[in-house]
């Protein structure tokens, strides 16, 4: 009778997709999947999207596994979002955990939960600039009642290491401010993705990273959204 009930779970859920899919396979936030797709114009690709939320909303990936066939990692600090990713994202992995830098200490990581504007603690460099971001998600996110968590800390390089990662076409950040952090945890001398596609809050920050490997090939969103190229992309394993 389980493996009965798990068919029938495991047809249902396969629909429920479908049905997504067929309504709106682009949920990106203006439109950044069509954006790019001049760029990055081609199936089977693999993909990480750190800051995935719940594998729908504003996803700058939905559309690339279930419309050209991709396959990537999910990153998701919390937990209900996360089960949901996981739920709705059949064609990848999904994790639940914060990306932080090399030399992050710690094995978790302190977050205030705000919806789609979720942050670390301490990531806008203030306390009044996070207090800030949590009374707009308030205002704009309906978030009645945010909270502050624990999640575990990894960084990405440990995350491909483990899934054994061969090439990566395209790197999506959307981490609030702490795209920095991520990418310090990030070695470039043994992964580097053909694109990376970043929010750049602090992009000073995130340029002294990157630039050595990468160039800016164009800006999104009223100067918030930002694509890099690599320079050169590190031959596949």
């Amino acid at each position: 009778m389980n493996l009965l009930e798990d068919k029938i779970k495991k047809i249902m859920r396969l629909q429920e997709i479908q049905k997504i899919v067929a309504t709106n396979p682009r949920p990106s936030f203006h439109d950044l999947d069509r954006k790019i797709e001049k760029y990055i114009n081609y199936d089977n690709g693999f993909f990480i999207e750190a800051g995935a939320n719940n594998g729908y909303t504003q996803s700058n990936t939905f559309y690339y596994e279930y419309k050209r066939n991709w396959k990537g990692i999910l990153i998701e600090p919390v937990f209900h979002n996360f089960k949901t990713c996981e739920y709705l994202r059949i064609n990848s992995k999904v994790y639940n955990c914060a990306l932080v830098s090399s030399s992050y200490q710690e094995k978790s990581v302190k977050m205030r939960y705000a919806g789609l504007m979720t942050i670390v603690d301490g990531a806008l460099k203030s306390k009044e600039n996070d207090d800030f971001q949590i009374q707009k998600a308030m205002k704009y996110e309906n978030i009645d009642d945010p909270f502050d968590f624990e999640v575990e800390a990894r960084t990405l390089t440990s995350i491909l290491d483990e899934c054994n990662v061969q090439k990566i076409d395209l790197l999506s950040l959307d981490v609030e401010g702490y795209e920095a952090q991520v990418l310090e945890g990030l070695d470039f001398n043994k992964y580097r993705p053909k694109f990376i596609l970043t929010e750049a809050r602090f992009k000073e920050e995130i340029e002294k990273i990157i630039l050595p490997y990468y160039k800016l090939i164009e800006v999104f969103t009223n100067n918030w959204d930002h694509l890099y190229a690599a320079k050169w992309p590190l031959p596949l394993a």
